[in-house]
C-alpha cells in the first residue's frame, strides 16, 4: 500500500444553541467533536445580538472530510455567525462534504454571514444545508462560492460541486435549490451558465421590503465585473451575483447587508471585527 492510503479522514461536528434571557441572547448549548470550534462569544452590538466565529483549524477540507453544523436560535434570541476567513475544499480522489442545520424559533432572528468556500480544481465537494424558520422567526443567510484560483491561473477544470439548500417555513417548503457543477463543463463559459465567472454569491433573507428599497439596492455601486440583481418573492428577498473575484461578490453582499439590515431587521449593520483582519 502507498502512503496516501493512509492519510486521516477528519470528521468534525459543531452544535450550538443561543437562548434569550435577561434582556440578552446568550450560548445555551457548545458542543464539538473534531476539529470545528467557535471563539469565544462576543456583544460587540450589545447584549441582545450573540455573535460567534466559526473555525476550522486545519484551514482546508480534503477528500474523506465530513463537517456537521447545527445552529438553533430559541424564542426571542438573535444570533449572528461568521467565519474568520476562506474556507478552503481541496483536490482530492474522494467526495468531501459539509452538512448544515439551522434552526429558527419563534420570535427569533439567525444571521449565516460566513466568508467565502473555494473550490480548488480537482475537489469533490457536497455541501447540503437545511434551514427551519418558525412562522414569526427571521433569517437573512449568504454563500459565495469560488471555483477555481484566478489569481493563481487555475480554473475549475476537474472535479465537482454538489449544493442543496432547503428553507422551511412552518414545514412549508419556502426554498428549494440544486446546484450541479463539473469541473471543466462548457456552461462554466457560457452565457447561459456562469459566463466565465468563477465566483457565484447568494444572498437570502426573510421578509418583504418596499419597492423603493428594492430599487435603492439595485442602484448600488458595484464593480464593473459584478453582475447581480435582487428579486422579491412572497416573504422571501433573494440576491444573486457574478463576479470574477470572491472579494467584489463579498463586498456587493455586505452592501445590501448595511442596506436592508436596518429595515428587514431593525438594527443598523455594525459590521463584524474579523471581516477588517
Amino acid at each position: 500500500m502507498t502512503a496516501a492510503c493512509f492519510r486521516p479522514q477528519w470528521h468534525a461536528e459543531l452544535e450550538l444553541a443561543y437562548v434569550h434571557s435577561g434582556g440578552g441572547t446568550r450560548p445555551s448549548l457548545r458542543r464539538h467533536s473534531g476539529p470545528l470550534r467557535v471563539q469565544k462569544h462576543l456583544h460587540a452590538e450589545g447584549p441582545e445580538v450573540c455573535q460567534h466565529i466559526i473555525i476550522h483549524p486545519p484551514g482546508g477540507i480534503a477528500g474523506g472530510d465530513q463537517l456537521r453544523i447545527s445552529a438553533q436560535a430559541g424564542p426571542g434570541s438573535w444570533a449572528q455567525l461568521t467565519s474568520p476567513g476562506a474556507a478552503k475544499w481541496y483536490r482530492a480522489g474522494a467526495s468531501a462534504g459539509q452538512q448544515l442545520a439551522l434552526r429558527v424559533e419563534a420570535g427569533a432572528t439567525l444571521e449565516w454571514l460566513p466568508q467565502e468556500s473555494i473550490f480548488y480544481s480537482g475537489a469533490r465537494a457536497a455541501l447540503q444545508t437545511r434551514i427551519e424558520l418558525a412562522e414569526d422567526a427571521r433569517l437573512f443567510y449568504w454563500d459565495i462560492l469560488a471555483l477555481g484560483r484566478p489569481a493563481s491561473g487555475e480554473r475549475f477544470a476537474d472535479g465537482h460541486l454538489h449544493n442543496a439548500l432547503d428553507i422551511y417555513r412552518e414545514g412549508r417548503l419556502l426554498w428549494h435549490e440544486r446546484q450541479r457543477i463539473q469541473g471543466g463543463d462548457g456552461l462554466l463559459d457560457s452565457p447561459i451558465g456562469l459566463g466565465g465567472q468563477p465566483v457565484m454569491a447568494t444572498l437570502l433573507a426573510s421578509g418583504d421590503i418596499p419597492a423603493s428599497l428594492l430599487e435603492e439596492c439595485r442602484q448600488l455601486t458595484r464593480p464593473a465585473r459584478l453582475r447581480g440583481d435582487l428579486t422579491q418573492l412572497p416573504g422571501l428577498l433573494v440576491a444573486r451575483c457574478l463576479a470574477d473575484e470572491a472579494l467584489h461578490a463579498r463586498a456587493w453582499l455586505i452592501q445590501l447587508w448595511q442596506l436592508l439590515r436596518p429595515s428587514m431587521l431593525g438594527r443598523p449593520a455594525v459590521p463584524p471585527r474579523i471581516w477588517s483582519t
